[in-house]
């Protein structure tokens, strides 16, 4: 596709750290009209989104990176460039989730409301972001003789052979999680308990990933489990446990007090 958007100059703008800070700044936005919906105040959330980002960023970066650990470890500077693709987004979601309970913990924020309100803008940002996935090429699927096979042709793309048509499985995850961006603002005004808006997200959002992989045609790190890379091993746990919350805040949540 186009892995670079312009250049001005020697500086180079890429299309996916576009659509990278593009999926941030959609995500914040809706995260604090959400917590403006909810009679809260946005500003702490914008906060809280921002660290929560961060995270997301460095956990996404870092799992990449161990599962491609012989290509980065021949070319160490290349960790650093994350306008060139390469996020794994289990790892970004462990790490930013745990990065919001610590900054919700300390700053004595609600923990449920506050993660619901990250559950309804996650998605966007994801949707947004996969478009800078399948613009510079990661994240590409298996070669397909489907209608709809996308042949990338540009010498500086990640997707992996060029020339040949491959599943557009950027695009698949980007579209499902669309999807789900749609489902949770419908979903929003028929919650029944706290937490109930985010085991949906991670359910969701887990089972989409699950789903996709079948059809990708990257490195996804090492067979694991029936034929499984690990992501998406990592993804049918994180629907699984995903399940298992909800039936545990779904009892707690209505349980009356002792």
């Amino acid at each position: 596709m186009f892995p670079v958007l312009f250049n001005l100059g020697p500086v180079r703008v890429f299309t996916y750290g576009f659509f990278l800070a593009l999926a941030f700044i959609c995500a914040m936005y809706m995260a604090g009209q959400e917590a403006k919906r909810r009679g809260g105040q946005p500003e702490q959330i914008y906060d809280l989104s921002f660290h929560g980002i961060i995270a997301a960023l460095i956990g996404s970066r870092l799992l990449h990176v161990i599962f491609e650990w012989d290509y980065f470890a021949a070319n160490p500077l290349k960790i650093f460039m994350l306008w060139e693709g390469g996020l794994a987004f289990q790892g970004g979601l462990i790490l930013g989730l745990l990065t919001a309970l610590f900054y919700i913990y300390r700053h004595k924020m609600a923990l449920w409301d506050s993660l619901d309100i990250l559950a309804v803008a996650m998605p966007l940002g994801q949707f947004i972001g996969r478009l800078g996935c399948f613009m510079a090429g990661c994240c590409y699927g298996r070669e397909a003789d489907v209608p709809w096979a996308v042949t990338f042709n540009h010498p500086e793309t990640l997707a992996h052979p060029i020339g040949v048509p491959l599943h557009p499985t950027q695009l698949y995850e980007s579209f499902l999680a669309l999807g789900v961006f749609l489902f949770m603002l419908w979903f929003r005004h028929r919650q029944r308990f706290p937490g109930q808006l985010l085991g949906t997200y991670l359910l969701l959002a887990g089972s989409v990933r699950f789903v996709v992989d079948f059809w990708r045609g990257d490195d996804r790190g090492p067979v694991l489990l029936w034929g499984m890379a690990s992501t998406q091993v990592i993804a049918l746990g994180l629907a699984l446990a995903a399940a298992l919350f909800l039936l545990w805040r779904s009892r707690t949540a209505h349980a009356p007090a002792v």
